[in-house]
């Protein structure tokens, strides 16, 4: 962790993943009002996917970021690119390729902030982070955004890219997702596993994963796969941690919840800056915690949370 304390002014996050265009749709009502229309009260464009959400957090956040993932050559990459480059996210390995499509999801948001989402083959596209992996020279931590779903979806790919980055003496931290494709199990990972320092599911994916229903059940198998420390991130309710020494709970933070969409990415932001920053495990966690429940006041992954100044004030009230 020293190589990110010395240099975390100068050397970025890595935030391997997706980069996605969300359609928010928010309060649709299912009964027709013609022949082929329906209504809903509201609907936006928000960019999204799990790369762009870290990266464009990390970096309001006064650190360093820098994105990898893929876009097609269309207007929904212009979108993407343009959150990038408003954030000051360093862009060189966004790949964009003439012959995909940039991911699009319609995201049916609910009062609650809870959503269903509508994808499409487009994430499907074959993007290879493990090809190049020239962005872990001059890095600060590696995060991977998007462990189980493509990406890393195959675990030759996942292991590829955690070697390298353990080459570099560089902090490893896995935010997970249920699959839509490759369907892997915690077996199919066990030589990447040890090489991961922090793990982020939340209380469904460890459920998915794990076939456990208590939070410190759901960590301890985590654990017996050799991460070093594993967070089950619990919505509304927080978050819980364990490692081998030590056991926390860190409860929520109410606010009125509009989106929930990103809100985990904001999570893994937030706890992946202070963390790298020399701070200890439960100021990180509840320095997480704000950020994500900070960033469900709006719609959109990337539009409620502002800078590190706005999480502190809301830490402070809170």
């Amino acid at each position: 962790m020293n190589h990110c304390l010395n240099a975390r002014n100068k050397y970025p996050v890595i935030c391997v993943g997706s980069a996605i265009v969300d359609c928010i749709i928010k309060g649709f009502d299912s009964a027709p009002i013609s022949a082929s229309g329906y209504f809903a009260s509201s609907s936006d464009l928000a960019p999204g996917g799990e790369a762009v959400n870290q990266s464009v957090t990390i970096s309001k956040l006064g650190r360093k970021s820098s994105a990898v993932c893929f876009t097609g050559d269309d207007a929904a990459a212009e979108i993407l690119f343009g959150e990038l480059h408003k954030n000051q996210v360093d862009t060189r390995f966004v790949r964009r390729f003439e012959e995909a499509k940039t991911p699009v999801t319609v995201m049916f948001v609910d009062e609650t902030g809870d959503r269903k989402s509508i994808t499409n083959m487009a994430h499907r596209f074959n993007f290879h982070p493990e090809r190049d992996m020239s962005y872990l020279k001059e890095a600060c931590a590696l995060s991977l955004c998007s462990l189980f779903r493509a990406p890393f979806n195959d675990p030759e790919i996942v292991s590829a890219v955690v070697t390298e980055a353990k080459k570099h003496g560089l902090p490893v931290f896995a935010d997970t997702k249920l699959p839509n494709a490759n369907r892997l199990e915690l077996e199919d990972l066990k030589d990447s596993l040890p090489m991961i320092d922090y793990i982020f599911p939340n209380e469904k994916e460890a459920a998915f994963y794990t076939g456990q229903t208590a939070p410190e059940a759901m960590a301890d198998v985590f654990l017996s796969y050799g991460i070093k420390n594993v967070i089950i991130k619990l919505g509304p309710d927080g978050c819980f941690f364990k490692n081998a020494s030590s056991t926390l709970r860190i409860p929520g933070i109410p606010v009125d919840a509009v989106d929930a969409t990103g809100a985990g990415d904001n999570f893994a932001a937030g706890f992946i800056c202070r963390i790298t920053e020399g701070c200890s495990i439960e100021d990180a966690l509840l320095f997480g915690n704000a950020c994500g429940a900070l960033s469900t006041t709006a719609a959109g992954a990337t539009t409620a949370l502002k800078d590190r100044e706005q999480v502190l004030a809301f830490l402070k009230e809170a």
